[in-house]
């Protein structure tokens, strides 16, 4: 029991990380998306998962050195799609502001990183793995299925409360929190970043190898996935620094960092916290991991938590000013049916 009230504690820290990660980016003045978002990344990707690697399993280079290049090779693609997952994710929330945004990506990650390994196990069968077939003989696994479908229904309504708020309030005022609303483009780029980022989950497992080998040389369960994160993290700054990179070039935004005439070093700092913080979220899911197990109720009950937080920030900055009590209600429905979704696969894999 106090496992599980651990488990639960630590992916409620890294979930609120998670959702609060992009608060610093709004401090960002004068620069454009790809430059913040590259310095961000090269943080939260490059710069401190080896620290805290290190800080929490010193030999954590000598076990990736070790280890197969199958093993590698397939954590860094997951950790590559994750990535695009994630760009995407950061572009979500621009076109729809943090509550709409975090309410679609996440709603749609928690259903896939839910249930996408079942299925994968349904043709590659492991001892000790669940696989869809399981779940749809079993009464948890009906659970954790009729969960995943309520999780839909909350993102539907969700969306709703969107389509509501774009029908109320002016242009003006819809840029007045979100500077660059747009419903469609932010409904698509949400449901693919829903979709790959996932398969941060799916890395995870790709990566257990290394994990396994840092118990067997004795060290601390509760830090071992930090050595997985090191691998799957160079996936999604590989993919993320292409892109703004790109952009970067097309758009000459790289004279961001010479231009004197915006806060240089305040916006290095704000992005540099985003992207700390961001990390911290895979810290913390890894100490929960190491608790509850990578199944579905781990990843789901993470994403519940970013979803809260997403929106208590979301209410915050006034995201829902000025839209009428109907469309509040709607997006308030939305959040507590995704949570109850959250509950129920949780219940799900208890049983």
């Amino acid at each position: 029991m106090m496992q599980a009230i651990l488990g639960i504690l630590f992916h409620s820290l890294g979930g609120v990380a998670a959702g609060s990660f992009y608060m610093p980016y709004n401090k960002v003045k004068g620069w454009s998306w790809e430059t913040y978002w590259m310095v961000g990344g090269v943080m939260s990707w490059l710069i401190v998962p080896p620290i805290a690697a290190w800080l929490t399993v010193p030999g954590f280079m000598d076990i990736i050195a070790a280890s197969s290049s199958t093993i590698l090779g397939f954590t860094f693609l997951m950790g590559l799609l994750w990535g695009v997952g994630g760009l995407s994710y950061g572009l979500g929330v621009r076109y729809l502001g943090m509550s709409l945004g975090n309410s679609v990506v996440l709603g749609f990650c928690a259903a896939f990183g839910a249930i996408v390994p079942s299925i994968y196990y349904n043709f590659k069968p492991e001892v000790g793995k669940t696989s869809f077939a399981d779940m749809l003989g079993s009464s948890g696994g009906q659970i954790v299925l009729f969960g995943v479908l309520i999780c839909l229904l909350g993102i539907a309504i969700c969306g709703k409360a969107g389509m509501l708020k774009e029908k109320e309030l002016s242009d003006e005022e819809k840029k007045k929190s979100i500077s660059e609303f747009n419903l469609v483009k932010g409904l698509i780029v949400a449901i693919l970043s829903g979709i790959l980022s996932s398969f941060f989950s799916f890395g995870i497992e790709a990566g257990k190898p290394l994990a396994d080998a840092a118990i067997d040389f004795g060290y601390d369960s509760l830090f071992a996935n930090n050595v997985t994160f090191v691998v799957i993290l160079w996936g999604g700054l590989t993919t993320n620094l292409i892109w703004t990179t790109l952009l970067s070039i097309k758009n000459k935004s790289y004279k961001d960092f010479t231009n004197k005439t915006k806060p240089i070093k305040n916006n290095l700092l704000f992005s540099a916290l985003a992207g700390t913080i961001w990390f911290l979220q895979f810290f913390f899911y890894g100490m929960g991991e190491s608790k509850l197990g990578n199944g579905a109720s781990s990843w789901i009950l993470h994403m519940s938590t970013i979803i809260l937080t997403a929106n208590l920030w979301g209410i915050y900055r006034k995201e829902w000013h000025g839209v009428t009590q109907k469309t509040k209600t709607t997006i308030t429905a939305g959040i507590i049916v995704i949570i109850l979704s959250v509950v129920l696969v949780g219940i799900g894999n208890s049983i």
